[in-house]
């Protein structure tokens, strides 16, 4: 009975990576798409190669998520809280998906997670949370904001003197090298969630001892996040490629190089699972304000970050509501 549903979680979990991957795939290509320094299809192919490489680079996230969040029960209990939190998680992917907006997948899963365990009378590790997600969730697309704006003002003032034409040829090549940093990044960051996610079943169904990953759950893991990225995520490629900011190569590349360095260094240095829609976003936001304010389509903005908002209580209020009905279908 446990090891049947410690397989279904699993599938569930990679469910979830695909539909990370296709919701997501904008975070890694919309702005070279946008700038046709790459074609979509390009695009999509060399974001799904480079994230299936990402995973491969660390295992510090996965740990956060799957030790740092909540503390589920043993047995079939504790299997059914992970697997309400992912439903939770898919839920909210797929709502805000289907509307186009570039919601973040790891927040929504640190929300289905929460809301689980506190239906469950489980015990959510509140130091956890607040130190690795609502710090990072605040922090990282401030930085990203701030940073994308000072790379910009740097690159204008370099090729301040440059011709127009050769820069936006030379900035379209600079943008291959970017969006495949930040499909990495990408990889790197969320591949990760989705192998905390099952580590956590197995240990809760009593088939793993610790939270170190087993190649076998990096290998799942990434390959489910690269299949659902080569799928695409036209719907929300249209937001963040086109409808925040009409975006120049340079601009492109600036917003690329600025939000890979951030989810670097916050799955190197801090272990943290940051969200790479938000960074992302908020990069393209930074170097929109250098053209003009009134470049920056802050209705559109306005909207995300209603959905960056709400992502982690209505994930979590998903969570619960999936924990509910399962606990009243096996009890």
């Amino acid at each position: 009975m446990e090891l049947a549903a410690v397989l279904l979680v699993i599938a569930v979990a990679l469910v979830f990576d695909y539909t990370n991957g296709f919701h997501d795939a904008a975070n890694a290509i919309a702005t070279s798409v946008s700038t046709r320094a790459l074609s979509p299809r390009t695009a999509l192919l060399m974001a799904a190669v480079m994230n299936l490489v990402g995973a491969f680079l660390g295992t510090s996230v996965a740990s956060t998520v799957g030790g740092g969040i909540i503390s589920p029960p043993e047995g079939i209990s504790g299997l059914v809280v992970v697997l309400a939190a992912l439903i939770g998680a898919i839920t909210w992917n797929l709502v805000t998906w289907y509307f186009g907006m570039p919601s973040s997948s790891s927040h929504a899963l640190i929300g289905g997670l929460v809301g689980a365990g506190l239906a469950s009378a489980g015990s959510v590790k509140w130091s956890g949370v607040v130190e690795k997600v609502i710090i990072p969730m605040v922090v990282s697309p401030i930085v990203g904001f701030l940073l994308a704006g000072l790379v910009m003002i740097a690159l204008l003032w370099i090729f301040r003197s440059g011709r127009p034409r050769r820069l936006t040829r030379g900035f379209r090549h600079a943008q291959t090298v970017s969006a495949a940093a930040m499909a990495l990044g990408h990889g790197l960051q969320d591949a990760q969630k989705t192998m905390g996610v099952i580590v956590l079943a197995l240990v809760v169904g009593g088939y793993h001892e610790g939270f170190a990953i087993p190649w076998w759950v990096v290998l799942v893991s990434a390959g489910a996040l690269s299949l659902g990225t080569y799928s695409g995520g036209w719907r929300i490629m249209r937001t963040l490629g086109r409808r925040i900011i009409d975006l120049d190569p340079p601009r492109g590349f600036a917003a690329e190089a600025t939000a890979s360095a951030v989810l670097y260094t916050t799955a190197f240095a801090f272990a943290a699972p940051i969200s790479t829609t938000q960074t992302i976003t908020s990069a393209i936001l930074g170097v929109g304000a250098t053209k003009r304010l009134s470049a920056v389509r802050w209705g559109v903005a306005g909207n995300i970050l209603v959905a960056w908002v709400l992502t982690i209580p209505m994930a979590a209020l998903s969570g619960a509501l999936a924990f509910w009905l399962i606990h009243a279908l096996v009890t």
